[in-house]
C-alpha cells in the first residue's frame, strides 16, 4: 500500500470514518467564480437547451421585433416575439438533427476542421455556452430598445403617446416565458412518443423501427382530434355559453322605445327582450326626429330602425321573414332610403354608420339588422363564418323579394352594408358585381377581411401599376377603394350607378391578414407603404404571420383614421354612394359635429 493509500485511508479528525459528515455539509471552499459556473452548469444540465435551437430562436426573434402594422404594447411584443422564437427554436433543433445524421457522417477528411468545429473541446463548447446564452440576452435587450424606437415612430404617425424604452424591455421576459411553455409542452408530446414506443417495442413486440412512426402518428392524430375537435367543441360552447349570457345584459341608458318605429317597443313584433344586448342599444340609441331637425335645420320624420335577434324567431329562414314583418309593420318601404346592415359578431351595428344615414336622409330612412351568433366578431370569424354568411343572404333576398314586389316609382333606395365579418356576410348574398348592380341601389363595405371572395377577386384584377392598398379597379367604373375621403374621387372619370365601395385603411390587420403570409410575400408589402405604415416594416416567413395576427386584437386599439377604426369616413362613404339631392358642405359640417356628439355620448354611457 503506498503512501497516497495510507492517507486516504487515514480518518482526518478524531471521529470514526463511518461518522464523517457528507461531502454536501462540508463547507465549501471553492473560489466564488467556481461557485458560480457550477451553479450554471447545474441550471443548464436541468434545462438542457439545444444550442443551435437558441441561435435560430433568437434570428427568429431579431425579425419578430421588426415594426408591424399597428403599435404593439410590451406584453403583445413579447408574446409574438416568444412565438417567433419559438419556431425559431424548432426550426433550429431539426437543422442540427438533419445535419448530425446525415452530413456530418458523410464529411470526407479533407473537411476535418468543419468536423472539428462541430465537435469542439469540453472548455470550448462550455465558453460557447456562455457565449450564446449571454449573446441572445444581451442582443435581445439591445433589439428591443431599437423596436422601441419603431414603436415610437407607428404611435407619432398614429397621433398617439409614444411609448418609454425602459418599459418596453418588458418583453424580453414575456417572451422567454412564452419560449419556455413551447418547450415544455413539445417535450410533454415526445416523453409521451418515447412512452407509447416502449408499449408498442416491448409490450407487443413491434420492431422500433416502426414503432416509433407509429406512435408518433397516433399522438398526431390525438392532438388534431384534442384541438380541431373535442377542446375546439368545449371551447366555443364554452364561450357561447359565456357571451349569451352578455346578450342578456342590457346598459342603463338603453331604455325601450315606445315609438312604433322601433323593434322592441310594444307594437312590435320583435319583442325587446328577444333583441339581445347590441339589438336593444341600437334600437334604443337612435337619434329623434327632433335631434335629427337640429341638426340639419330641417323637419325631420322619426327614423326607422328594424332588429331580429337570435332569441326573436327559432331559424334564421324566421329571422329573415320577421324583419320583412317588422319593415311592413313600420311602413319602411314608403321610405326614401332603406338600408340593409349584415351585423359582425354580437349583432354590433356601427352607430356612426346608422346615424349618418338617418342624419342624410333626414330620418327618412330605415335600417334593417339581425343577429347571428352570441360571439364577439373575431370568435365568430373562427366559428360562424358561414352563419354571417347564411344571414347576409337570407336576409338580404328576403327584403329584396318584398322591395321589388312595389312599383318601381314607390321603391326606396336598397342600399346594403357591413363592416368587418359583417361585409363578408352581405358579399355572400351576391355571386358578383353583376348580380349586386341587379338586386341593389348601392353597397358600402367597410375593412373587408382579406377572404372576402368579391374583395380578393378585384384585387387581383386591379388595373396594372394600382397598389394593392387602394387598387382602381376597371378605371373606377362601378367599385372604388378609399382610405381617406379624397380617394373616393380616384380616378377622375364615370362612376356609375349603382356604386359600389370599399373603405380600407393601410394599417387594418383586418384587410390585410391572410395565411398566405406564412409562406409569401403580398403585395402591399412589395408596394410603397400607405401613410400611417412604417417604412422599415419587412416580410419574413412565418413571422410576418404573426405579427399581423397579434395585431388583429388591437385592430380597434388606435386612434380613428388608422387601424380598423374608420369614424365619420363613412359618412364620406354613404355620400359617394347615396348621396342625397339637398347635400351641401354646410349640412356635411353640420351632421360632422353632430356625429362627434353621438359617439362621446356613446362611449361615457354603453
Amino acid at each position: 500500500m503506498t503512501a497516497d493509500s495510507q492517507d486516504l485511508d487515514k480518518p482526518t479528525d478524531d471521529k470514526p470514518a463511518d461518522e464523517k459528515p457528507a461531502d454536501d455539509a462540508r463547507p465549501d471552499t471553492r473560489s466564488f467564480p467556481s461557485r458560480v459556473w457550477a451553479v450554471i452548469a447545474r441550471v443548464e444540465r436541468a434545462i438542457n437547451p439545444n444550442y443551435p435551437g437558441l441561435i435560430v430562436a433568437w434570428i427568429f426573434f431579431l425579425w419578430a421585433v421588426s415594426p408591424s402594422l399597428l403599435p404593439r404594447t410590451w406584453l403583445f411584443e413579447g408574446l409574438v416575439c416568444g412565438i417567433s422564437a419559438a419556431i425559431g427554436y424548432g426550426v433550429g433543433c431539426v437543422l442540427a438533427w438533419a445535419f448530425a445524421k446525415w452530413v456530418q457522417p458523410r464529411l470526407p477528411d479533407s473537411a476535418e476542421g468543419l468536423a472539428t468545429l462541430w465537435n469542439p473541446s469540453e472548455t470550448t463548447r462550455a465558453v460557447g455556452k456562455v457565449v450564446i446564452l449571454v449573446g441572445t440576452i444581451v442582443g435581445a435587450a439591445l433589439v428591443l430598445a431599437r423596436s422601441a424606437r419603431w414603436q415610437r415612430d407607428l404611435e407619432t404617425l398614429m397621433g398617439m403617446e409614444p411609448t418609454t424604452t425602459s418599459s418596453y424591455l418588458r418583453a424580453e421576459l414575456v417572451a422567454a416565458a412564452t419560449l419556455a411553455l413551447v418547450i415544455a409542452a413539445y417535450r410533454v408530446v415526445r416523453w409521451l412518443i418515447r412512452l407509447i414506443v416502449r408499449l408498442l417495442n416491448i409490450d407487443w413486440h413491434i420492431p422500433r423501427g416502426l414503432a416509433y412512426p407509429g406512435a408518433v402518428l397516433v399522438v398526431g392524430v390525438l392532438a388534431v382530434l384534442l384541438f380541431q375537435g373535442v377542446l375546439a367543441k368545449a371551447f366555443f360552447a364554452t364561450a357561447n355559453s359565456a357571451f349569451s349570457l352578455r346578450n342578456g345584459k342590457t346598459s342603463e341608458s338603453a331604455v325601450q322605445p315606445q315609438l312604433p318605429e322601433r323593434s322592441g317597443s310594444p307594437q312590435s313584433l320583435a319583442g325587446w327582450d328577444t333583441l339581445g344586448s347590441e339589438g336593444r342599444w341600437f334600437v334604443a340609441t337612435a337619434p329623434t326626429a327632433e335631434r335629427i331637425a337640429q341638426v340639419t335645420g330641417k323637419p325631420a320624420r322619426e327614423p326607422i330602425r328594424v332588429y331580429a335577434g337570435l332569441d326573436s324567431a327559432q331559424q334564421p329562414e324566421d329571422i329573415a321573414a320577421l324583419v320583412v314583418r317588422e319593415l311592413d309593420r313600420t311602413h319602411a318601404f314608403d321610405r326614401k332610403v332603406l338600408v340593409v346592415v349584415t351585423t359582425t359578431g354580437t349583432g354590433w351595428v356601427d352607430s356612426t354608420t346608422a346615424s349618418s344615414i338617418e342624419y342624410m336622409y333626414g330620418g327618412d330612412s330605415a335600417i334593417a339588422a339581425t343577429q347571428y351568433s352570441y360571439l364577439p366578431s373575431v370568435l365568430s370569424f373562427l366559428s360562424d363564418r358561414e352563419k354571417a354568411t347564411e344571414s347576409g343572404r337570407l336576409v338580404i333576398h328576403a327584403v329584396h323579394e318584398r322591395w321589388a314586389q312595389l312599383p318601381p316609382e314607390h321603391r326606396p333606395k336598397l342600399l346594403v352594408y357591413g363592416e368587418s365579418l359583417g361585409s363578408q356576410g352581405s358579399e355572400g348574398a351576391f355571386s358578383g358585381l353583376d348580380d349586386i348592380r341587379s338586386l341593389v341601389d348601392g353597397v358600402l363595405w367597410v375593412g373587408p377581411p382579406n377572404s372576402n371572395r368579391i374583395w380578393s377577386q378585384i384585387e387581383q384584377r386591379r388595373d396594372v401599376g394600382t397598389p394593392e392598398i387602394l387598387p382602381i379597379y376597371a378605371d373606377g367604373l362601378i367599385v372604388r377603394f378609399a382610405a381617406t375621403a379624397p380617394d373616393l374621387g380616384r380616378p377622375d372619370r364615370q362612376w356609375i350607378d349603382p356604386r359600389v365601395v370599399y373603405l380600407q385603411h393601410a394599417s387594418d390587420p383586418i384587410v390585410w391578414w391572410s395565411p398566405d403570409l406564412l409562406f409569401t410575400q403580398p403585395d402591399w408589402l412589395k408596394e410603397p407603404r400607405g401613410k400611417d405604415v412604417s417604412k422599415s416594416i419587412r416580410w419574413w416567413p412565418i413571422v410576418t404571420f404573426w405579427q399581423i395576427s397579434a395585431d388583429l386584437a388591437n385592430a380597434q386599439g388606435v386612434p380613428s383614421g388608422h387601424g380598423h377604426r374608420y369614424g365619420d369616413l363613412v359618412l364620406d362613404g354613404w355620400v359617394a354612394v347615396a348621396q342625397p339631392t339637398d347635400w351641401n358642405p354646410g349640412l356635411d359640417a353640420a351632421i360632422r359635429k353632430a356625429l362627434d356628439e353621438d359617439i362621446t355620448w356613446e362611449y361615457a354611457h354603453k
